[in-house]
């Protein structure tokens, strides 16, 4: 059992930068791959950034890439999104998920992530 609980979202200006947090209890932590991913209003849930069990591989949706960095830290249980020159289009109720089959190839499909947490809101303003 993994459970997760985000911080580090809030109000930013458009251009400016926020840096998630997810930090994980339970013993399995450190056998999964993790991911983030976000929902706004009246979309789908979708994939932000991934990384493997030991953060040797990671992936990015193209809407972020080059803008954001997802790192982890398993001594500390916990993994971090840094995201730089915000949007308005960023928007978004953001979400840390843990998968046991994302643990050495990220997958960016919700519903192979098998741990979620309550989420964290991200808002951009213009």
């Amino acid at each position: 059992q993994v459970k997760l609980v985000e911080s580090g979202g809030g109000l930013v200006q458009a251009g400016g930068s926020l840096r998630l947090s997810c930090v994980a209890s339970g013993r399995t932590f450190n056998d999964h791959g993790m991911g983030w991913f976000r929902q706004a209003p009246g979309q789908e849930r979708e994939f932000v950034a991934g990384l493997t069990w030991n953060g040797g591989r990671t992936k990015y949706a193209a809407s972020v890439e080059g803008r954001s960095t997802i790192s982890r830290n398993n001594c500390e249980n916990s993994v971090f999104l840094q995201m730089n020159s915000l949007k308005p289009e960023d928007t978004a109720v953001y979400y840390c998920a843990a998968s046991w089959a994302s643990r050495s190839e990220v997958r960016e499909v919700p519903s192979e992530y098998n741990y979620w947490g309550q989420g964290t809101q991200v808002t951009v303003s213009s």
